[in-house]
This record gives structure tokens, C-alpha cells and sequence, in this order.
């Protein structure tokens, strides 16, 4: 049996995440899960997954979706293969709100800070 190589390890940081995945369904918390396994195993993964927030210096958006439901968990990487989850959110709109998006840059500021 061969073992699979991690491209990159998911990390939570304080429990902003967890604040987030315990409010959701069996359902959306397993697929979250499978989309974290995805963005660990593959090298390329594409953008349906994780993408990059245009306009931000470095911040990620995994992304989930289940029927029309759309989740975003915002992240950013440390050292290039370490990715540290921010915050999360349902996505009501189409537009990604401000103040998430506020939110997760405080917490890879704070994660940063507590680094050193």
C-alpha cells in the first residue's frame, strides 16, 4: 500500500475555525473535511478549491459547496506548506463580506505576532 505525500499540512490557529465548523451540519462538516483532504494531496488544486483573494497579500479562500450552499474558510500559508485556517462563513451574497474578509487578515496578523 502506498502511502500519499502531503503537499501541504492544514493547520487551525486559536479556535477561530472550530468556532465556525461546529455550527454546521454532519453534512458540511464532512465535506469540508474532504476538501481539506483534497487541498493536502494534490500539488495543483484547482481554483473550485482554493483560490486566492484578489487585492489581499496572501490570503486564501477554500472553497465548499454543497447544493446551493456555499462556504468560505479563509487561509493563508506559513513556510510555503503549512496552511493555517482563518475564519469561516456561509456565502449569502455574491459579493464576499468586508468585514470577513477584515477579519481573517487580523487573524494572520495576530498568528504572525504570536510567532515571534
Amino acid at each position: 500500500m502506498s502511502k500519499t505525500t502531503k503537499h501541504r499540512t492544514i493547520i487551525t490557529y486559536k479556535n477561530y475555525f472550530e468556532g465556525f465548523l461546529v455550527k454546521q451540519s454532519q453534512k458540511v462538516k464532512d465535506k469540508i473535511i474532504w476538501t481539506f483532504l483534497l487541498i493536502e494531496e494534490i500539488e495543483q488544486v484547482p481554483e473550485t478549491y482554493l483560490k486566492h483573494l484578489e487585492g489581499t497579500d496572501g490570503l486564501y479562500e477554500i472553497r465548499v459547496q454543497i447544493a446551493t450552499d456555499i462556504f468560505r474558510i479563509f487561509c493563508f500559508f506559513d513556510q510555503g506548506r503549512l496552511v493555517v485556517l482563518a475564519n469561516g462563513f456561509q456565502k449569502k451574497s455574491r459579493k464576499t463580506p468586508k468585514q470577513e474578509i477584515t477579519k481573517a487578515l487580523r487573524i494572520r496578523e495576530e498568528y504572525y505576532e504570536d510567532k515571534k
